[in-house]
């Protein structure tokens, strides 16, 4: 049914696997497309009360396919993918399952929003997660100025936006942006673990709860999601922009000059 990604399910778990190893699950336009479509289709899905996410390969997932957005011949839609993308997390932010990031290798720019999305984030202990769009002149996006407020308030949000930082799972931790540390390679299982536990308690009304609390938010989202898209739009056109993908490419240190 998907290219880029992989929905099982067994009982009331759902599996949903970003699956392009061979790009560390580097988002392209058709993965975010079919993650939106995936998630879009699970808000009416009564059976599923849990959805697991995870990456096949080294990673959960490297961020926006950085070489799709420099293809010269087939260059990425910005504002359609953008449409995708806030699809893609506003459905997350409200699907009526319990959703556990399963965490291994990188985890970073949009792969990184899409992690403080879910409810319960499981990072093995070193694995690299970073909001790191301000390196390649950026912003963030799928909600990832949203989902940080979320975690840490709005001045940790900045510093940790503004910086850029690759920052390991106990770091990670420390700061609130995660829930749990794991040792190398146990990180589904430990989700598996967290799943089985949450089935066990009066999960009906552990959704309750989520609902009230994430409907509260859906129009901030909303209006972030927005302001995101018509930001990334404007600094994909920026100088700095070309100059942090030139030299991103070109494995040198990026010379900025604001513009």
């Amino acid at each position: 049914m998907y290219e880029t990604i992989e929905l099982t399910k067994q009982g009331r778990i759902g599996y949903l696997k970003l699956n392009r190893p061979q790009a560390m699950n580097a988002m392209s336009g058709k993965m975010m497309k079919e993650l939106a479509d995936c998630f879009e289709s699970l808000l009416a899905d009564s059976t599923l009360q849990v959805l697991i996410i995870h990456g096949e390969g080294r990673a959960f997932s490297a961020g926006g396919d950085i070489k799709e957005m420099m293809d010269p011949e087939n260059p990425m839609d910005i504002d359609l993918v953008m449409k995708d993308i806030s699809r893609l997390a506003k459905s997350l932010y409200t699907l009526p399952q319990i959703t556990v990031a399963a965490i291994h290798g990188a985890s970073a720019g949009l792969g990184f929003s899409m992690a403080l999305a879910c409810d319960h984030i499981i990072a093995e202990e070193n694995s690299k997660l970073a909001m790191n769009f301000i390196g390649i002149g950026l912003v963030p996006d799928g909600g990832g100025h949203f989902f940080m407020k979320e975690r840490v308030g709005v001045p940790k949000a900045k510093q940790l936006i503004w910086s850029g930082q690759i920052l390991k799972a106990h770091d990670s931790l420390a700061k609130g942006l995660i829930d749990e540390v794991t040792a190398e390679g146990l990180a589904l299982e430990h989700a598996e673990t967290y799943a089985e536990q949450a089935l066990q308690s009066p999960v009906k009304a552990r959704l309750a709860s989520k609902h009230i609390l994430h409907q509260l938010k859906v129009s901030e989202l909303e209006q972030v999601l927005e302001m995101e898209a018509a930001a990334q739009s404007a600094m994909r056109k920026s100088a700095d922009h070309l100059e942090g993908i030139q030299a991103f490419v070109e494995k040198r240190k990026p010379e900025f000059h604001g513009k």
